[in-house]
């Protein structure tokens, strides 16, 4: 390097701080981060919150849920699972992740600074034993989220919780889905009940709360195909793990974008989607699954969809001695909440 050009680089650089950049973009956000004095709260520190979002209480009867534009909430519920119990563990386990963010470069924004959002709690469950009064609470509470023009963002908890939000989101007018799975979630009804989390979408569907011809479901695979024939019969388009290779996720992007279009969307992610070598934190592991690279690919393809809500679900964290499931997770919720910054209805409650 020639001497003028190291002290250009010593003169600007050599006595600035972290939060001093002279990039116009840069400095936009991390003007939002650093204090003047060029510090930022430790990653490790303070009360953990989902993606260090501010912390806002709010009441189970009488909700005041402010000014927010999305609101982050805990659904800790796992009673409906057909295998391996824990994903009640789940929203404590992502809240307990650090360094999510706060800038997502490749969407450019900091979606924590940039919209009105908060981790309002979990759910108020009035018992932790009964699976369909703990349904009738989850859609109290996302009707109340979404009564209040917020726009929800679920963390779970089992898949079964996503059929009581999208009771809420869906209840004016049908919404489309783009679902990350490694399972199709539309089975009937086992031991007794269709409220499982092997079942959500057909209830949904059956529901009138779920659009199946503007519904897509990505990383289907393992041994439950024949379960799955609802999705299909219903008109769903399903693109298998053993498809993506082919395809290619820029492909698979643009299918998504033609089946959901302009209108109402959810996203929901199970983290089974990933392969158990990325995510071996969950209670259906199925192996052949997408890579986290795939995932944030796909996630981030989807900038411009109007989404209505999302969740992360069935993150069981005491299967997974490394965290890296729990932090896998943490970095998808991150992404979903990035999108919303770009959502036609997120900004229509601004």
């Amino acid at each position: 390097m020639g001497g003028s050009k190291l002290d250009e680089l010593r003169a600007k650089y050599g006595a600035s701080h972290g939060g001093e950049m002279f990039d116009p973009a840069f400095r936009k956000v991390a003007d939002k981060i650093f204090t003047k004095n060029g510090t930022r709260l430790a990653p490790y520190a303070g009360v953990p919150t989902f993606l260090s979002a501010p912390h806002m209480p709010v009441e189970a009867e009488n909700p005041d849920f402010g000014n927010l534009q999305v609101a982050i909430t805990g659904v800790p519920m796992d009673l409906g699972v057909t295998n391996r119990p824990g994903s009640r563990f789940g929203p404590r386990a992502l809240r307990s992740i650090e360094r999510i963010g706060p800038y997502n470069h490749v969407l450019d924004c900091a979606p924590v600074q940039e919209l009105r959002v908060a981790d309002i709690g979990d759910v108020p469950f009035q018992s932790r034993y009964r699976l369909e009064l703990s349904h009738d609470d989850i859609e109290k509470r996302f009707n109340q989220i979404v009564d209040a023009g917020v726009i929800p963002l679920a963390v779970g908890g089992d898949h079964s919780i996503t059929h009581p939000i999208m009771k809420a989101v869906g209840r004016k007018q049908p919404v489309g889905m783009i679902h990350i799975d490694a399972h199709c979630d539309t089975g009937g009804m086992f031991d007794q009940t269709k409220f499982h989390h092997g079942g959500p979408f057909r209830n949904a569907v059956l529901d009138g709360v779920l659009d199946p011809a503007r519904t897509i479901q990505i990383g289907i695979r393992g041994s439950s195909e024949y379960l799955w024939e609802f999705s299909y019969d219903s008109g769903m388009t399903v693109i298998h793990a053993e498809e993506i290779p082919g395809l290619g996720i820029p492909a698979i992007i643009e299918k998504a974008k033609a089946i959901v279009g302009d209108g109402p969307t959810y996203l929901s992610f199970d983290i089974d989607s990933l392969d158990p070598g990325f995510a071996p934190g969950t209670g259906t592991p199925e192996i052949g699954g997408l890579t986290t690279r795939e995932v944030l690919e796909l996630i981030r393809g989807l900038k411009g969809v109007n989404l209505v809500g999302g969740d992360v679900v069935e993150v069981a964290p005491q299967y997974d001695a490394t965290t890296n499931t729990a932090q896998a997770g943490a970095q998808v919720l991150f992404e979903i909440l990035s999108l919303m910054v770009f959502s036609p209805s997120v900004a229509r409650t601004a």
